[in-house]
C-alpha cells in the first residue's frame, strides 16, 4: 500500500509526521475524502476549496509547494500507483508549526498526506439510531473537517455496540445536525430537508451535490433546524458521503421508511458521476 506523502510515493510504514508538531501533540490538521470514480476525483474543485478554508480556520499555513495544482498531481500519480479505478482518497494537511504551547524549530509549516482505498462497506440499507453524543453548533471546529474526530467515531462506535449501523446527532439546541459519519437526509410529502449548516453540521460535498440534483429535477429542498421528532413524520430518510455517495436508511430506533424518491436520487447521482 503507498501513500503520497509531501509529493513523495511512500511506503505507507514510511510516512511521518514531527512528534513534536502541533499535529502529533494537538490533533491540528484539516482533511477531505474525495470520492473517485474511473481513476478521477469526484468534485475536485469543491473538496479543495473547502480544505483550504478548512485550514485557515484553524490557522494551518500551507507550505509553498502545496498548491491545488501539486496537491492534484499527487493524487492523480497515487491513484496510478495503487492501480485505483473506483474508491476513495484521502487528503490531510497536518500542522507542522510550532505551537505556544511547546515551541520547537521546524523547517515545515505543514505536511500533506494522501491516501487510498476501497468505499466504506457499510450495510445497503442503514439501520440508525439517536446518538447520546452531541454536536456543539458554537464550537469554532463546528462545521470543520479537522483531525479531531474522535467524537464522531465515539457515536458511531456506540451505535454499532447497540447493533445499529449509524447513529443520528443532535446539537445543544435538541436540533438534529448530522450523522457520525454523513449527512442526514428526510423526505415529507415529496419535500426533501436537511439540517442548516447553522446547527453544527458540515458542509458535505455530496451533501451539496444532491441539494444541487435534487433542485434539478424539480424537488423542493430545505435547510432547517428540527428536532428528532420530525423522522417521526417523514416517509423517507437517506444518508450521503463521499464514502458511501447517498445511502437508504432503512429505520431510526425501529421507525421504518419507504425508499421511492431515494431511489430516484441514486439513479440521477449515478448517470451524473458516469457522465
Amino acid at each position: 500500500m503507498f501513500v503520497s506523502f509531501n509529493h513523495r510515493i511512500l511506503d505507507a510504514n514510511d510516512a511521518k509526521i514531527s512528534a513534536l508538531s502541533s499535529a502529533a501533540l494537538y490533533g491540528s490538521g484539516v482533511f477531505t475524502s474525495i470520492a473517485i470514480y474511473n481513476q478521477k476525483p469526484f468534485q475536485w474543485r469543491k473538496h479543495w476549496q473547502r480544505l483550504t478554508e478548512n485550514a485557515e480556520k484553524l490557522n494551518i499555513r500551507l507550505s509553498s509547494d502545496i498548491t491545488e495544482e501539486s496537491v492534484q498531481n499527487s493524487l492523480s500519480e497515487l491513484i496510478r500507483e495503487n492501480n485505483l479505478g473506483d474508491g476513495r482518497a484521502r487528503i490531510t494537511f497536518f500542522d507542522e508549526a510550532a505551537s505556544g504551547v511547546w515551541t520547537f524549530e521546524n523547517a515545515r509549516r505543514a505536511s500533506v498526506l494522501i491516501t487510498t482505498g476501497d468505499f466504506r462497506r457499510d450495510a445497503e440499507e442503514f439501520r440508525l439510531t439517536l446518538s447520546p453524543y452531541r454536536v456543539n453548533s458554537k464550537s469554532p471546529l463546528a462545521g470543520v473537517k479537522s483531525c479531531n474526530y474522535a467524537e464522531n467515531l465515539l457515536a458511531l462506535e456506540e451505535a454499532k455496540s447497540r447493533r445499529f449501523d449509524e447513529a443520528i446527532r443532535l446539537n445543544e439546541n435538541g436540533e438534529m445536525a448530522s450523522a457520525a459519519m454523513a449527512n442526514l437526509f428526510w423526505i415529507s410529502e415529496e419535500t426533501i430537508y436537511t439540517p442548516a449548516l447553522e446547527t453544527g453540521c458540515l458542509d458535505g460535498t455530496t451533501r451539496a451535490f444532491v441539494v444541487e440534483t435534487a433542485k434539478e429535477i424539480g424537488f423542493e429542498i430545505y435547510t432547517t433546524g428540527e428536532h428528532f421528532e420530525a423522522l417521526r413524520l417523514a416517509d423517507e430518510v437517506f444518508l450521503t458521503s463521499a464514502g458511501i455517495g447517498i445511502g437508504k436508511v432503512r429505520s431510526v430506533d425501529g421507525e421504518t421508511y419507504n425508499d421511492e424518491i431515494t431511489s430516484r436520487l441514486q439513479r440521477e447521482f449515478a448517470a451524473k458521476i458516469r457522465r
